[in-house]
């Protein structure tokens, strides 16, 4: 994350705490120095041991920051800077990946005919956008010193093949960290469907009984925060590569989104793909896994999807809708005590 943060404050943050919060030091000194400070190094060459002198954050990739960098009282390395462009960053990293990713997903991949479901809401899809929109902000308060702890070096995140465990753990750190958040999540995930805490953090995730693609991050803020607690903590606990760990970040924000497109790839009795997360949002109390089956067959809550998933022409076939609908009903009481869903289907018939 140091390694993002240092590109936003070269093009973004630099000239905006400059501007607010001037340093007062460096007025006199730019003026003394006058245009010759532009672009230079003569301004950093001045800076004394006390405040700010740049060191990039990777030996792979930097940006060298302008004059701006030495110009705010509140320099580079000060916590409280750290903490406000790490939320902002955080923020503004989940909306642009929500939308761009869940926007892609439906306009290429998610099949129009779902909202005919007898279990799709009223007005879903702008539900699940506001429900994220929401979520989003305030999941990333909680993230924001995880992030920050590593860009102080707490974590045992690090940049070249010298400095990690060697050559073999650049391929090795991908399957364990893919492993290790798989592990964490399923019981993390079926804690949140204990009867104590389910209505109140994990029932507003499960509002969408056939979610699209923007229901991917539309869950009350706690529990989003929660099943991504394992991926904060990873490399604390093990080393990580910098540039592993932005795209591992990016990764798991896709996969989110590709869990609720509604399409069913992977027949695959390992991985956990679309096709049993569907079984999870129609019948609740299965397949908690986020990338593979292993911890829910080994929990005895694996359950296969349904054939007609995999054909097109039964997949959104009435039968098969009819079939879903009424053991869907049957869990819900089970689960929630009743339904309190406003299903399309149902106005209709009303009508």
């Amino acid at each position: 994350m140091d390694i993002v943060l240092e590109a936003f404050d070269t093009y973004l943050f630099d000239p905006i705490y400059a501007t607010l919060l001037p340093s007062t030091f460096y007025g006199g000194k730019l003026s003394a120095l006058g245009d010759r400070a532009l672009n230079s190094s003569l301004l950093q060459d001045a800076v004394p041991n006390y405040l700010y002198h740049y060191k990039p954050a990777s030996e792979y990739l930097s940006f060298p920051p302008s004059d701006y960098a030495y110009m705010s009282s509140l320099t580079r390395d000060n916590v409280i800077r750290q903490a406000i462009s790490l939320y902002l960053i955080t923020a503004l990293f989940g909306f642009a990946i929500y939308f761009v990713c869940a926007s892609l997903s439906y306009i290429f991949v998610f099949d129009k005919t779902a909202v005919n479901h007898p279990k799709y809401l009223k007005n879903q899809m702008r539900q699940e956008i506001q429900q994220a929109m929401v979520s989003l902000p305030l999941m990333a308060f909680p993230t924001v010193p995880f992030f920050l702890l590593e860009v102080r070096g707490y974590s045992k995140m690090y940049d070249s093949v010298a400095e990690g465990p060697g050559w073999w753990y650049t391929y090795a750190q991908f399957p364990i960290f893919i492993a290790f958040t798989d592990f964490c999540i399923y019981f993390i995930h079926r804690g949140l469907h204990h009867p104590w805490v389910y209505k109140t953090l994990h029932k507003p995730h499960h509002k969408w009984i056939m979610p699209t693609p923007f229901a991917s991050h539309a869950f009350h803020p706690l529990d989003g925060f929660a099943q991504g607690v394992p991926y904060h903590v990873f490399p604390f606990l093990f080393p990580l590569q910098k540039f592993a760990y932005v795209g591992l970040f990016v990764f798991i924000n896709i996969w989110t989104v590709m869990i609720h497109d509604g399409e069913y790839v992977a027949d695959s009795p390992i991985i956990n793909g679309a096709a049993c997360h569907t079984m999870h949002h129609l019948y609740f109390n299965y397949n908690y896994g986020q990338f593979t089956t292993l911890w829910d067959r080994l929990g005895g809550s694996y359950r296969k999807p349904n054939e007609e998933l995999f054909r097109r022409e039964t997949k959104l076939g009435k039968e098969e809708w009819e079939r879903q609908k009424k053991e869907m009903e049957k869990i819900v009481k089970e689960v929630e005590g009743g339904d309190d869903r406003t299903y399309v289907a149902d106005e209709k018939k009303a009508q």
